[in-house]
């Protein structure tokens, strides 16, 4: 019983429509770097096994409960990760890597290749992922898929919004990392 009840808690939603996520507190609306706000579309706890990996909050500039319409919006976007564990950044990139391999054929991850290695460049940099640690991947129309890591941009913006809808598909694709957390990102209970 007691698992069944933190299971319910873990997804504990907090006044003004702010989401808490295994302790993480992400917020309804964030501000996109060309100042456009955008809203919590859904958030949820990426689990490997039994560890806690990340919470996970997904913004763009109106809800949808639709994955390809999720995809597919324009304008700027945000995925928020809040690290819930330490994880080696070769590690950390393997697992996006793996995520866009799942939903995508063959030609087209090589089509992507070379900008997922800008992203896995710029993830190196950071050494590990670790706990407390907030990974942010925006898309912005004007620059690129924009990588903050606590706030701070690293790296060059990697061209090409069909690159970050890549990155979404790791999460929303036909072959999700989890399911559940797709659901959860999407707004929709099990």
């Amino acid at each position: 019983m007691r698992n069944v009840l933190a299971i319910l808690f873990a997804f504990v939603w907090l006044p003004a429509g702010a989401a808490e996520v295994a302790g993480v507190k992400i917020p309804e609306t964030v501000q996109a770097a060309n100042g456009n706000p955008l809203v919590l579309n859904g958030a949820g706890l990426r689990q490997r096994v039994f560890f806690k990996v990340y919470a996970m909050g997904l913004y763009f500039p109106r809800k949808t409960s639709v994955a390809a319409d999720a995809i597919a919006t324009g304008g700027a976007k945000r995925v928020a990760i809040h690290m819930l564990r330490d994880v080696d950044a070769a590690t950390f990139s393997g697992a996006l890597a793996d995520g866009i391999r799942a939903n995508h054929s063959e030609a087209d991850v090589k089509a992507l290749d070379a900008r997922l290695s800008e992203l896995t460049a710029i993830m190196a940099e950071m050494k590990e992922a670790k706990t407390g640690m907030r990974i942010e991947l925006d898309w912005m129309p004007e620059t690129g898929t924009v990588v903050r890591i606590n706030g701070a941009a690293h790296g060059k913006p990697i061209a090409g919004e069909d690159f970050y809808r890549a990155l979404l598909r790791i999460w929303l694709g036909e072959n999700p990392v989890q399911s559940d957390l797709k659901n959860a990102l999407l707004g929709q209970t099990s």
